[in-house]
């Protein structure tokens, strides 16, 4: 079942709708569009060589394994496909925002483009480094799961961590007013022990009072932020989005690691108030 006509129209009903309502009015620099077109464009190139390079390293890696639990239940499928997507992606994107300032910087480096916007609407969801795709575990995940005969459980799990991204990644936060409510917010704080909601996402987007991008790791399952110690339900929206200080050229944070900034512009970039801590 071909999933990409509804995740790229879902994308555009979203993003038409946040410009309707006026949450895109004033926001960005020219630097925002090159980095939004360039992640666009380099995607569009990049990911088909990924999934390429997945299918050919599954296949050499798995020669006897092809189709191997197409007899699986659609709905344990799909359980096991997309808790394992979730587990893997989880610790991959803790990993990186963990390994920032240290010895393996290059992959917060990759990852940081998506959290240099200085916004948070329906946009950010597009602005990735083509090359993410190539370390971040999802697609192997999936393609594993494809090649031993679960593609329709690996559909419907890309159709669900993108639809919840696009949820929390929108502007509209309905989920405040649902968290204040006195019948329905500790109910709703309980289920945001077990789901991510567009508060928490918005949290790990931002900064200063009620951000902060060093928790909220997971996708859809904030179950595996309770369990591993990195949960944080926020009271309102953070400070300010994206990451403190200047961001690198546009280029770098497209072209990361063929393009990189020069040390005086790297040093620059991590300089800071203690206001924006």
């Amino acid at each position: 079942m071909p999933f990409a006509p509804y995740l790229y129209s879902a994308t555009l009903l979203v993003l038409i709708v946040e410009i309707i309502a006026g949450r895109h009015r004033g926001i960005y620099r020219r630097e925002d569009w090159w980095v939004t077109i360039g992640c666009i464009a380099g995607s569009a190139v990049v990911r088909p060589i990924v999934a390429i390079l997945v299918a050919t390293v599954i296949g050499l890696a798995l020669p006897a394994h092809r189709n191997a639990l197409a007899g699986m239940s659609p709905v344990l499928a799909f359980a096991l496909v997309f808790t394992v997507t979730e587990f893997a992606f989880y610790w991959a994107h803790r990993w990186a925002h963990e390994v920032k300032g240290g010895r393996h910087e290059w992959f917060w480096k990759l990852h940081r483009t998506h959290h240099a916007g200085k916004y948070m609407n329906v946009t950010v969801t597009l602005r990735i480094n083509p090359f993410w795709s190539l370390v971040v575990p999802t697609p192997w995940v999936l393609g594993v799961a494809v090649y031993l005969g679960l593609d329709q459980a690996a559909g419907y799990t890309l159709l669900v961590i993108y639809g919840w991204n696009l949820i929390t990644h929108s502007h509209f936060r309905w989920d405040d007013a649902v968290r204040r409510h006195p019948r329905f917010g500790p109910w709703f704080r309980a289920l945001e022990h077990l789901l991510v909601s567009p508060g928490m996402h918005h949290t790990h987007h931002g900064y200063g009072r009620d951000g902060g991008n060093f928790r909220n790791y997971a996708v859809t399952l904030s179950a595996l932020d309770w369990m591993f110690g990195t949960l944080f339900i926020p009271e309102g929206r953070p400070w300010k989005y994206g990451v403190p200080g200047a961001n690198p050229p546009w280029r770098e944070e497209v072209l990361f690691p063929l393009v990189r900034e020069p040390r005086a512009s790297n040093e620059a970039a991590g300089k800071f108030s203690a206001a924006e801590i």
